[in-house]
């Protein structure tokens, strides 16, 4: 882990608030990713990122999202299609109920916002899986509004930088971390939008989880978290969930086998899917309820249509 010695490094710098964000937005010029759905941040675009971007890293998003938009570049286009072509065409990102939400997503866009993304933030949320991280992203990276975009990687800088602490103290934003996110954006809402991508690609990159690069975070001077000596985090660490032999993989497994069926799949090719037939029969029904999966025994199961 890059960090140094608190011994070692100057004093906390006099820098405001606003100046030590500039830094971060000069930083973020010099050195960000080039992301497709940044090169053209069209709220459409943005939106199928976000969505893809839950819980999924960048590097197995990036050749899904460009299939994806290059068969979907609009709403209506999605919308037009079946939810089940959608499940198909999220392959292994995982969370396919992503997939539907997405779709649903498009469905609403269609018939109530004119085939348009909307743009406030109300609209936003009456989407099928859009909370209040992904509305706030879509206003502001796709309509280049002054949002509090506080993901993970943004909720940790300010942790950091500003209270000293390895990690946010609770596991969803308070109101006051909120409040003091939207404070320290510049009122004009483009600069706003800007200094808000810094910050999450900052914590993307540099001030990152586990392995911290801190002499090269250009917030290392003014960092609070550094002052106080790198605490870690306090109580117990939080657990990786694992995947092997899970229902999330038997889930995955059988839905590879719809994936690929231009017809309805036979119980007996399910059955040859995954060895424990009590998982197997729980992950079936599971992936039913949630409506990734249509049939029955005698007429066959495939994909929603």
């Amino acid at each position: 882990m890059a960090r140094m010695s608190p011994d070692a490094t100057p004093a906390l710098s006099a820098l405001s608030t606003q100046e030590a964000l500039g830094a971060v937005v000069t930083w973020f010029e010099k050195s960000a990713r080039t992301l497709p759905w940044r090169s053209d941040p069209e709220p459409w675009a943005v939106l199928v990122s976000e969505v893809m971007l839950q819980q999924t890293p960048v590097v197995r998003v990036l050749p899904a999202f460009e299939r994806w938009m290059a068969r979907w570049p609009t709403p209506n286009s999605l919308a037009a299609d079946s939810p089940g072509e959608a499940i198909r065409a999220w392959g292994r990102l995982g969370y396919p109920r992503r997939a539907l939400r997405l779709h649903a997503a498009a469905v609403t866009c269609r018939d109530h916002f004119g085939g348009a993304v909307p743009d406030e933030i109300a609209d936003l949320r009456s989407l099928p899986g859009v909370g209040e991280y992904t509305a706030a992203a879509v206003a502001a990276f796709g309509f280049g509004q002054r949002r509090a975009v506080l993901d993970t990687n943004v909720r940790r800088v300010h942790a950091r930088w500003l209270d000293g602490l390895d990690h946010p103290a609770t596991a969803t934003p308070r109101n006051d971390e909120r409040e003091r996110a939207l404070a320290l954006l510049p009122d004009d809402p483009s600069q706003a939008a800007r200094v808000s991508i810094s910050v999450m690609e900052l914590g993307a990159l540099v001030c990152t989880s586990r392995t911290p690069n801190c002499p090269r975070c250009p917030l290392l001077a003014s960092c609070a978290w550094r002052a106080a000596g790198y605490p870690e985090r306090s109580g117990r660490p939080r657990r990786q969930q694992g995947y092997e032999g899970t229902d999330r993989q038997c889930r995955g497994r059988l839905l590879d086998v719809l994936r690929s069926a231009a017809s309805p799949v036979k119980k007996a090719e399910l059955d040859n899917a995954w060895p424990d037939s009590n998982q197997r029969e729980r992950a079936l029904g599971s992936l039913i309820d949630d409506g990734l999966v249509t049939g029955a025994p005698t007429s066959g199961y495939r994909l929603p249509d």
